[in-house]
């Protein structure tokens, strides 16, 4: 069967399913802004009940989050989460955190070396490495435009 690209596009856009876009943007919206919500609850706790400067607090609730990121992909909640929330998971740091350990559990059974060694970067390295890069170049723009 010989079809043009046309044609092909056509026919896959008719029986493509169409995206609710509106309601996969509010989704996202208010998953992210929850995540952050109880982010910034965090750092007040933090602020108020241990006593710790806003940045130490800060800290501190980044990495309460990427904790309980990793306990629940462990459990397997965070997938359903991120499958309702969308991109709203993906923006602030459990995402991220998501990213890292996913494979990492999905390799566990090749090994600690082969498996998980191997395999814990395959979604984030691009991610740190192109975001390092992209940090460097502005370095040097930024100190470029300073010269001036």
């Amino acid at each position: 069967m010989n079809i043009s690209k046309e044609n092909y596009r056509k026919y896959a856009d008719a029986r493509a399913p169409k995206s609710p876009t509106v309601k996969n943007c509010v989704r996202a919206f208010l998953v992210g802004g929850l995540i952050c919500l109880f982010g910034e609850a965090l750092i007040q706790a933090y602020s108020g009940l241990c006593g710790l400067s806003r940045e130490d607090a800060g800290t501190l609730s980044a990495v309460t989050l990427i904790f309980i990121t990793v306990i629940l992909t462990g459990l397997g909640i965070f997938d359903k989460i991120a499958k309702f929330g969308g991109a709203g998971t993906l923006v602030p740091i459990t995402g991220f955190a998501n990213a890292v350990v996913s494979p990492a559990i999905d390799s566990f059974t090749e090994g600690p070396l082969i498996g998980v060694g191997a395999k814990i970067f395959t979604v984030a390295g691009p991610v740190l490495l192109y975001g390092s890069l992209a940090g460097a170049i502005y370095g040097v723009i930024y100190w470029i435009v300073g010269l001036f």
